[in-house]
């Protein structure tokens, strides 16, 4: 079943778990459908729903990718202003809809 998490939600999970605090968009799909399977086999439109999130919330910040780094695409900060509190509230479950 779906988790009772937002996409928000997933995206800070994700990025807070990653060693430097930073993920590309792939490495915020690669460790949600490793932590949640049900994205394993659900259309992908959950994948728009995490670009969506990322370039609308302002609690998201793009970083470009350095020089020396090698791969494509840049990577997703979570603004260190509202870092705690988003932490805070990213495995606070929603309640089911309807």
């Amino acid at each position: 079943s779906k988790p009772p998490y937002s996409y928000a939600q997933l995206i800070v999970q994700a990025i807070t778990m990653a060693p430097d605090k930073q993920l590309t968009l792939n490495g915020i799909y690669t460790h949600i459908t490793k932590n949640y399977p049900y994205y394993r086999t659900a259309d992908k439109g959950w994948q728009n729903s995490i670009r969506h999130n990322l370039s609308l919330n302002r609690y998201f910040i793009k970083v470009p990718r350095s020089q020396e780094e090698p791969g494509k695409g840049s990577f997703w900060r979570i603004d260190p202003a509202s870092e705690s509190k988003l932490i805070e509230q990213a495995f606070r479950k929603r309640r089911p809809r309807g």
